[in-house]
């Protein structure tokens, strides 16, 4: 019988464990879920046969390595921190490692040691990164058998709510880690446009972004997703003078995420003394104080340099900023302090549904005419816990698992899934489950 570990029961775990738990009999396997809430962990058992629940403090080497030396194979859906901790103990026990996070410098650093022991850690296998990645790469292949010439790379991907569930000004509500949509961006993001390099740091991000239109859905906004340019070599690209990977939003949100950027309250390195004794006005009076304005609203938006009545200031006021509501966060983070309250405002009801898009743009040049494909593909939830954000993070990894536990999965080391081994038979079981892009290619 094989051993699966599973750290962490969150947001994005759902589909994850269902998908594994329905073929843990004809698979002969075991499931355990660690978490440090045990009855969150249990919950997401259902009372399965083949699963079981503990309790664990991922922070706790001895109590983290013990879980770890049972499992054959360990998927990591904590936090992105410890994944370093975690594949050094993977490394240490001889457990093939899971995730769906980036691949970080740490991780990098052990590329060797992994494969001298013939060891898989495939990193990177969710949706975005995951999914991403193996339906470019599926079109890239295909486009180089055709011996076209890429010229231009475009990848954009968004966690957003769905049309029929969208009641809110910012078009977005909260499907994964509420901490990482704080945190989204930080970072100086890297592309190439035109042969020519783009570096923007966070404090402009939001100020950079595009309009795309999705067929059938409408115009979105597209900021820039971290460093593009690592993607260069991992997609064998070389060469090529436009490359931009982005996460795509509601139309308006990016500027009014600017405004909680500019006011700081993304900024989680220092607490607020006495945070539960203040309101969020006095919180923001606390950063406008010495801006023109008889009203809070009104010195944020000469702080902020927008009319008092822009669309800006009424998304802060509509989350509420301006209000006497208590802050409920002690010692709070001015970051931890809007999570929580994005948290009440942002909360899928529970009959919403969220959607997934994403779509990749391949310019090329065949036979002398410049062309665009476009690949996009559109799914949707079916309620506040069957989520397309859980099932389209959870399932890749959930495919992989199950191919890799059958050797089927012959690469070792270091990996992301870029080869036509992996994104094959993980695309053509996606399909299954209504995971497909539709594509459409036009003469420039």
């Amino acid at each position: 019988m094989k051993s699966i570990l599973i750290l962490g029961a969150g947001r994005s775990s759902g589909a994850l464990i269902n998908y594994l738990l329905n073929l843990a009999h004809s698979e002969n396997w075991r499931l355990t879920i660690a978490d440090a809430d045990i009855d969150m962990a249990a919950e997401k058992l259902h009372h399965h046969p083949a699963g079981d629940a503990v309790r664990l403090d991922a922070t706790d080497a001895k109590e983290r390595k013990a879980i770890i030396s049972k499992a054959d194979v360990v998927i990591s859906m904590l936090p992105a921190f410890l994944h370093s901790q975690i594949a050094r103990d993977c490394l240490l026990l001889n457990k093939n490692l899971v995730t769906a996070s980036y691949i970080s410098s740490e991780l990098a650093e052990m590329t060797q040691e992994v494969e001298e022991k013939g060891l898989v850690f495939m990193n990177e296998i969710g949706l975005d990164p995951g999914i991403d990645h193996m339906s470019a790469m599926k079109v890239i292949h295909r486009l180089r058998k055709r011996g076209v010439r890429l010229t231009a790379f475009r990848s954009y991907t968004g966690g957003l709510v769905a049309p029929e569930s969208d009641t809110n000004p910012w078009h977005y509500k909260i499907t994964w880690n509420p901490g990482n949509v704080v945190r989204a961006g930080q970072g100086t993001a890297q592309y190439l446009e035109k042969g020519m390099l783009h570096l923007i740091p966070y404090n402009r991000l939001f100020r950079n972004q595009r309009n795309i239109n999705i067929a059938g859905l409408g115009n979105y906004e597209v900021y820039p997703n971290r460093d593009s340019l690592v993607y260069i070599q991992k997609y064998g690209l070389e060469g090529i003078p436009e490359i931009f990977r982005g996460t795509i939003r509601g139309d308006g949100f990016c500027r009014s995420w600017d405004a909680l950027v500019q006011l700081g309250l993304t900024d989680a390195t220092y607490p607020i003394s006495d945070s539960e004794r203040l309101s969020y006005r006095q919180l923001i009076e606390g950063i406008v104080r010495n801006r023109k304005g008889e009203t809070t609203a009104e010195k944020t938006a000469d702080f902020l340099g927008v009319e008092p009545n822009a669309a800006i200031i009424k998304n802060l006021t509509w989350l509420g900023l301006f209000s006497e509501d208590t802050i409920k966060v002690s010692q709070g983070t001015p970051a931890s302090i809007i999570e929580a309250r994005l948290l009440e405002k942002w909360a899928l009801q529970q009959d919403d549904k969220d959607m997934i898009i994403m779509q990749h743009e391949f310019d090329f040049v065949e036979e002398g005419k410049e062309k665009r494909l476009i690949s996009t593909m559109v799914t949707k939830g079916k309620d506040a816990v069957h989520t397309a954000m859980s099932k389209l993070v959870g399932l890749p990894l959930g495919i992989y698992v199950k191919f890799l536990l059958q050797g089927k999965m012959k690469e070792k080391g270091i990996l992301i899934p870029v080869s036509a081994e992996v994104y094959e038979p993980v695309l053509n079981e996606l399909e299954s489950f209504g995971v497909s892009f539709l594509e459409e290619e036009i003469v420039l």
